[in-house]
């Protein structure tokens, strides 16, 4: 419980924290205060019970009718109270979903946490961090207010504790009117016992809760793990069908169809399998809950028979009695109502606070090589060696320097580490060790097949800076430049990296962003495989002559040709043995 209180506490402490999340809690108070409104409307209630009933018993039309119209103007200030609260709590779950959610991006973007995670979900790593998205995008709207489009009330934190703090509050003046209504005593002469219990009622409704309390705790204890399991495994289905339609076309051209219908088919069979459990509990959960919310609004009147049948109440009195019974018995089964929401809660807290245990505030890649202020200006590699995850070596590099204006070109056998060694420069691989003098300025680095966020390709060609950032005309001509000046007339939205171009074009599209982005220094990491010989020489050329100061960095399989003068490095394989300090490569 204690771990539970604390995870909710540090999730609303975000939520609390962000701009603008201070203010929900004005709005919090607002709402709350609409709701403790109520419970006035509900001891009126009360009281008009007994006058309606009262009148019905002496056949008094005038005052029947009297209280008919009390009665509408009660049910006018209940409608009123509840959409007003109502209103503002859907306003206040709004404003507090958008700070939660947007430090929980913060942390799974900044310092590439999305990288390592995934990075670690992909060794198989003993507690993977499964669909981080499904936690920022749904988790943090459940655990705030619950499924989507519950109205007056659900299983977020927001709803629930509303009603927990109106409940508390309203069961000391429920019980202070049940109180004052039964006097009278129940004698036990039925059971062969010679005394009373006097206000019996009262304790009737305690006792009569606290069993049902304890059932329904042993009958749905297990619900929090498998709401938790279900909401996992729902989440891989569907990142399997996502990742079918990322990949729609080489599924296609291999005929993976039937592939891809066994790995889906075996996700939502561990969905349904769980679900069949969770349906189970459910049952088992419901066949006792279902029948407790509705006898609850009968059982009263039973037990007040005896006190209307010896004439100690009226039958007004007696349906007083009833509603003010039943208003103690529903505040007290608050737990009981609540039980599977509260699971839901427990469950959504769980896996956030497992995202913000696992992103961390440490940085997120700890290891690789020191990294100091070029003296120069220049990029320096001293004493470099790359490895795989495992310790393997891959490539080593005893020397080397790159100054602005020059290009070289990385060479070596398929799967010596060339591309690592392009991220090991980037920052992103720690399983390397050596010195990097790290130059001024700013990086571009093109992989083999690069990024397209959605958009348009006028707006894709900035990335990751805005599109405004850039003039419109200096994009086009970027375009233009490459010789894509043709598709910008079927420019338009278009979802995924495909944009309809080929392959060569998409790489086309990212030596445009070279020439819009203007960087100090370019790796291109077999960023024009795709094109032909005399395309790429052409397209390094109009590089190196509209970036005459950028240091190029070039990892590909052919001689670049039309970049100009160019040193040539034949990388090798690293010493065998990685270092002991390798060990904790990822923090």
């Amino acid at each position: 419980m204690v771990r539970v209180l604390g995870q909710f506490w540090r999730l609303l402490g975000l939520s609390i924290g962000g701009t603008g999340g201070k203010l929900g809690i004005v709005l919090y108070a607002v709402v709350l205060a609409l709701e403790l409104s109520q419970i006035l409307v509900s001891l009126r209630m009360i009281e008009w019970s007994k006058a309606f009933y009262d009148a019905l018993q002496q056949i008094d039309a005038a005052e029947a009718l009297t209280q008919l119209g009390i009665f509408a103007v009660i049910m006018v200030i209940a409608v009123t109270l509840t959409v007003g609260s109502n209103y503002v709590r859907r306003h206040l779950e709004l404003r507090w979903r958008t700070t939660l959610t947007t430090a929980f991006m913060s942390r799974w973007l900044n310092s590439k946490a999305f990288l390592r995670l995934e990075r670690e979900r992909g060794k198989g790593s003993n507690t993977p961090l499964d669909n981080p998205d499904q936690r920022i995008a749904e988790d943090c709207r459940f655990f705030l207010a619950g499924p989507q489009g519950e109205h007056g009330g659900g299983s977020g934190i927001i709803p629930l504790s509303l009603d927990l703090i109106t409940n508390v509050v309203a069961i000391f003046s429920y019980v202070a009117v049940l109180w004052g209504l039964s006097t009278f005593s129940l004698p036990l002469g039925f059971i062969g016992i010679d005394a009373e219990i006097p206000h019996y009622m009262v304790w009737a409704a305690f006792l009569y809760v606290a069993l049902s309390t304890s059932l329904t705790h042993l009958l749905g204890r297990p619900l929090r793990r498998l709401y938790g399991e279900q909401q996992r495994r729902e989440a891989d289905f569907r990142f399997g069908l996502v990742r079918v339609r990322e990949n729609a076309e080489p599924i296609a051209l291999t005929g993976g169809e039937a592939a891809e219908t066994r790995d889906l088919n075996g996700r939502f069979a561990r969905l349904l399998d769980n679900g069949r459990r969770l349906i189970g509990r459910e049952t088992r959960l419901m066949s006792f809950t279902y029948p407790y919310r509705y006898t609850v609004l009968r059982i009263p009147t039973f037990l007040a028979l005896p006190a209307f049948f010896a004439g100690s109440v009226t039958f007004g009195g007696l349906m007083q009695l009833a509603s003010a019974f039943s208003q103690v018995v529903t505040t007290l089964s608050w737990f009981i109502f609540s039980y599977r929401p509260l699971a839901d809660l427990v469950a959504a807290s769980s896996r956030l606070d497992a995202f913000l245990d696992a992103t961390g505030e440490a940085p997120i890649f700890a290891g690789g090589p020191e990294r100091t202020p070029s003296n120069d200006g220049a990029l320096a590699l001293s004493k470099i060696e790359v490895f795989t995850p495992d310790g393997a070596a891959l490539l080593g590099i005893d020397a080397l320097k790159l100054k602005t204006g020059e290009a070289i070109w990385l060479s070596g056998a398929s799967g010596l580490g060339k591309t690592t060694l392009i991220k090991t420069i980037a920052g992103v691989w720690p399983h390397a060790k050596g010195l990097i003098g790290q130059p001024s300025g700013n990086a571009l680095f093109l992989p083999q097949q690069a990024y397209f966020p959605p958009g348009m390709l006028t707006e894709i060609v900035a990335y990751p800076h805005a599109p405004e950032t850039f003039p419109l005309a200096g994009r086009i001509a970027a375009l233009q430049a490459v010789g894509l000046g043709d598709r910008l007339e079927s420019d338009g939205n278009a979802e995924g990296r495909g944009l309809g171009l080929s392959g060569g074009e998409q790489q086309r599209l990212a030596l445009a962003r070279l020439l819009l982005l203007r960087p100090d220094w370019a790796f291109l990491d077999e960023a024009t495989s795709a094109l032909d010989a005399a395309a790429e020489a052409s397209l390094l050329a109009l590089l190196r002559r509209e970036l005459p100061n950028t240091g190029f960095v070039i990892v590909a399989h052919r001689k670049p040709q039309g970049i100009g003068a160019l040193t040539i490095v034949e990388l090798s394989v690293a010493s065998p043995a990685p270092s002991p300090s390798l060990e904790p490569a990822l923090a």
